[in-house]
């Protein structure tokens, strides 16, 4: 990396965070329809940055129907060097609960250290940061040491159909050598980590319908079937107290890891006591017996429950038997676990676990394979020795138990590997209340990523 480019990032340090907190401010939630203005906001504001920067055919893409817009551009002006796709979403989650923020999540705020907002580290800060990178050379350089294309998308929180079919039906233009994503943690403050794992994802939405309409449970229980009670049991049977699931064949592809990847994890600085009362903070932790915490959550599959509605949730009583009820449930996957026989497999079980007088549907809302890369990729190395060049320690590998959907979409469709260098720290909060970004991570992303530019060079 250039001296020009370093003194760049750092007498820029103060811009950089302003210009965060503008991305951060705009409440662009993808999964609520009422949000469809924000979206277009943010979409603009990284297509604004982009152009500011220097990227060449910097185009919005829209999709059909309420899809999200896509953002891409490139800089191709480095022959003979290496093609580095770089891959951000600028939707983020709701911020609900609302009273349990410090501060409100769509006002950025500077506590320690860290900025607090919705999006802080999910992923409007990360995808900043590798704006910056680039603008630092184009800024300071007016060129790249590397060839480098834009992929940003808008739907990543809600299943991310709009780059799926983008993906599929353009891979010529994506055609890359490698595909970085920061959209990961790091196992420990301090510690310089790259995922190399993530677990797939079957997320559905399972209905269960039993009388035609509400029924007074004084004049009916005891006759009528009722939609909640058969979902609990459904859900009961699916898994049981020991935490295996009891689908027929789930387990049948699931392996276990490498011994010396298992051997590489215990030698990881994790303490499962302090992880139960610091991250946890519930009673005990749970799942499958004869497995530590990092395999269960890293290298093995799960079925958890996200949400249940029906009948009546509101203050004071109504003695109602629902018509309807429904439960959000989702399946994570590990390696070899194909996510069609999956689906298959557990539309059967939850029909047979059906109770009589119930009629059951099953949606599926997303689906995700589980992806693994190699450590002996040269675009691996490369990210290990920029990230510890920066942190002064040695980058460690790990397996994440979440899911990014577009890197099996990029080797699948594009045939690449992703690099997924992640700044984010296990107690950031994603998805809940006080999410937050450590800005010293946020400034030495940038720095590590644009390392990574030139050792690729090199």
């Amino acid at each position: 990396m250039t001296k020009a480019a370093l003194e760049y990032y750092q007498t820029n340090r103060e811009r950089f965070l302003e210009g965060l907190k503008a991305f951060l401010r705009i409440p662009s939630i993808s999964t609520l329809p009422e949000h469809k203005p924000d979206i277009q906001r943010a979409v603009e504001f990284v297509g604004g940055e982009l152009r500011e920067m220097g990227m060449k055919n910097v185009e919005i893409i829209t999709g059909t129907g309420n899809q999200n817009p896509l953002i891409y551009a490139e800089w191709l002006e480095a022959p003979g060097k290496p093609t580095l796709l770089i891959y951000g979403h600028y939707d983020v989650q709701p911020p609900d609960p609302l009273e349990e923020w410090l501060t409100p999540p769509f006002e950025p705020t500077v506590r320690n250290d860290n900025i607090y907002a919705r999006g802080a580290v999910d992923d409007k800060g990360q995808a900043y940061l590798l704006l910056k990178a680039v603008e630092g050379f184009l800024k300071t350089e007016g060129k790249l040491p590397i060839n480098v294309k834009f992929l940003i998308e808008g739907e990543e929180e809600m299943g991310g159909e709009h780059i799926e079919a983008y993906v599929a039906a353009h891979a010529d233009r994506l055609k890359a050598d490698a595909a970085l994503v920061c959209d990961t943690e790091m196992f420990a403050p301090e510690l310089p980590t790259i995922t190399t794992g993530l677990r797939g994802l079957i997320y559905t939405e399972l209905e269960a319908r039993g009388p035609a309409h509400d029924l007074h449970s004084g004049m009916f229980g005891g006759a009528a079937p009722n939609p909640i009670q058969a979902l609990a049991e459904i859900i009961t049977g699916l898994k049981g107290r020991d935490g295996k699931i009891r689908i027929p064949g789930f387990y049948k592809n699931v392996k276990h890891p490498p011994r010396p990847e298992l051997a590489s994890w215990k030698k990881l600085p994790f303490n499962e006591k302090r992880f139960l009362e610091k991250e946890v903070g519930a009673p005990a932790l749970v799942g499958e017996k004869g497995f530590s915490a990092l395999e269960r959550m890293w290298a093995r599959p799960t079925l958890e429950v996200h949400g249940i509605r029906g009948g009546f949730v509101s203050e004071g009583a109504k003695t109602v038997i629902p018509a309807v009820a429904a439960a959000k449930i989702s399946m994570r996957l590990v390696p070899e676990m194909n996510p069609r026989e999956i689906v298959r497999q557990y539309t059967a079980y939850v029909k047979k676990l059906t109770p009589k007088g119930i009629r059951t549907t099953v949606r599926v809302l997303s689906t995700a394979p589980a992806t693994l890369v190699s450590t002996q990729s040269r675009w691996i190395a490369a990210g290990a020795e920029a990230m510890e060049q920066v942190f002064h320690k040695k980058t460690v590998y790990m397996r994440s138990g979440g899911s990014i959907p577009v890197v099996d979409l990029f080797q699948k469709h594009v045939g690449i590997p992703s690099v997924m260098m992640g700044f984010g720290l296990p107690d950031d909060n994603l998805h809940a209340p006080n999410e937050k970004f450590h800005l010293p991570n946020f400034y030495r992303g940038i720095e590590s990523v644009a390392r990574y530019f030139t050792l690729l060079a090199q």
